[in-house]
């Protein structure tokens, strides 16, 4: 069992904590918050309360996403976007999703967000959104909303490459896109175009509704 109740998170969200693996630093340990399940099952409309607790707990809902259509197959460009999942492990906090931990000269690497706050839309910036934009099309990788926080940036042979981190697994009640070609396309192109309503709305100061 890996041990991470001494440890401290480099990351925290609403739902999960991130951590360093310990003993393999270049994977990123995520454990949901203790107790957060049954206080989201507590708050949901009592409808929604029959549905299963596994299906409120966001390490599952991430492995199920990493088992989507579009992943299956060998090729090696699905990764260029996206970090690689390597299973389920037990600590001693609880289970933990095992991810790619994405890093720059041995530091975590920045968010998307981050970047955006401090440098604005460059022209770099905006042609490596455009060739993440592109991936999603190309590959029909299904995401749920995708936010600045989630994607973070590789700096690899002088560019920028946006990796998603977190947010993969569509979100759609009716999964019309897990059985069509035709439909899997409208998602994309409406994550895609959310995905710079968000961008937009941060860069203005947050005014109004992202959407």
């Amino acid at each position: 069992m890996i041990k991470l109740s001494s440890s401290k998170p480099f990351a925290e969200g609403g739902n999960r904590k991130c951590f360093i693996h310990p003993d393999k630093p270049d994977r990123c340990l995520k454990v949901v918050h203790p107790g957060l399940l049954e206080e989201i099952i507590k708050n949901k409309p009592w409808y929604k309360k029959l549905r299963s607790k596994n299906s409120f707990d966001d390490n599952l809902r991430e492995e199920a996403a990493y088992k989507q259509k579009a992943l299956k197959g060998n090729n090696p460009k699905i990764w260029d976007h996206l970090a690689k999942w390597y299973g389920m492990c037990e600590t001693d906090i609880g289970k933990a999703s095992e991810t790619e931990l994405i890093t720059n000269d041995n530091q975590i690497a920045e968010t998307l967000e981050n970047y955006l706050f401090t440098h604005g839309l460059t022209e770099e910036i905006e042609e490596s959104i455009n060739e993440f934009q592109i991936w999603l099309r190309d590959n029909l990788i299904l995401t749920k909303n995708i936010i600045p926080h989630n994607l973070v940036l590789k700096k690899q042979s002088g560019k920028i490459i946006i990796k998603i981190i977190d947010g993969l697994g569509p979100q759609a009640f009716i999964p019309l896109h897990n059985y069509s070609t035709f439909f899997a396309k409208r998602y994309v192109e409406k994550r895609i175009k959310l995905m710079w309503s968000r961008i937009k709305w941060d860069l203005s100061g947050r005014k109004g509704n992202w959407k």
